[in-house]
């Protein structure tokens, strides 16, 4: 009877390691004047590895702006000085920094025009805030410096429109368009689905990344977009009412490319 020899198997390779998430630390700044809140947001953000500097009312907020030049802005709609909604009219006219607002439950008009302003994305107090870190590493990845304009692979065009996502610049009929990052996420998706009805939920899922929220944010969107790429906004023949629905991009709007 033999003896078995107990040989030594290979040990299997061990499985790589899942992708580390990219995480490029930012520039935030927070400006609301209840120190509670703005003890919470900062200690959250500063633990998610961005640099993070507070202002509690609204000339503090232009101040520290100028002085430390920020990615983005977390921005209290109530602030003593200068309110929010002026905070961001001054933000926004120097350049395009990215703002998310911070508004109290009811103040859906506030709200309202502070998407008009160009506010990228919102939240409502009371707030959870890992939520909060996770909008703003959401408008981050979506407002990372780009290129000068330039066509290239995957480039959207229609109704004289040239859209490059690579680059996140828009020209139509050789005019460059500013646009917000929001307005570039919902023109992108309308160029790509052009002619197809969708509604204002859909939208906010399938742009803004939301499985519920304030519709009126896709209205104001569409609005503030229709100023920006139609002949004459109160009569718009590229962004389309469908009623009942929602909107659809009609690229027939407008004869080609000019």
């Amino acid at each position: 009877m033999s003896t078995a020899t107990n040989t030594p198997q290979p040990v299997p390779p061990a499985p790589p390691d899942p992708p580390a998430r990219v995480h490029v630390p930012a520039r935030v700044l927070v400006v609301d004047d209840d120190p509670t809140v703005a003890e919470v947001v900062t200690g959250y953000l500063s633990r998610a590895g961005h640099t993070v500097h507070h202002a509690a009312d609204g000339p503090a907020a232009l101040e520290s702006a100028a002085r430390h030049d920020p990615d983005l802005v977390v921005l209290d709609l109530m602030l003593p000085g200068i309110d929010g909604l002026e905070v961001c009219r001054r933000l926004r006219a120097d350049r395009p920094v990215p703002v998310i607002m911070l508004t109290a439950r009811g103040d859906e008009d506030d709200r309202i025009a502070g998407l008009e302003l160009g506010a990228d994305d919102y939240v409502t107090k009371p707030f959870s805030p890992r939520e909060l870190v996770l909008r703003v590493e959401s408008v981050l990845r979506r407002s990372r410096a780009a290129a000068p304009w330039s066509p290239g692979p995957g480039l959207l065009t229609g109704a004289g429109i040239r859209l490059d996502p690579q680059t996140r610049r828009a020209v139509k009929n050789r005019r460059e368009l500013t646009l917000t990052l929001r307005e570039f996420d919902l023109l992108a998706h309308f160029l790509t689905r052009p002619g197809q009805a969708h509604g204002r939920q859909e939208l906010m899922r399938d742009v803004w990344g939301w499985d519920f929220g304030d519709l009126s944010t896709v209205t104001v969107h569409v609005r503030r977009l229709r100023a920006k790429i139609e002949d004459d906004p109160a009569a718009p023949r590229l962004i389309q009412t469908v009623w009942g629905v929602g909107y659809r991009f009609d690229v027939s709007g407008e004869d080609g490319a000019r």
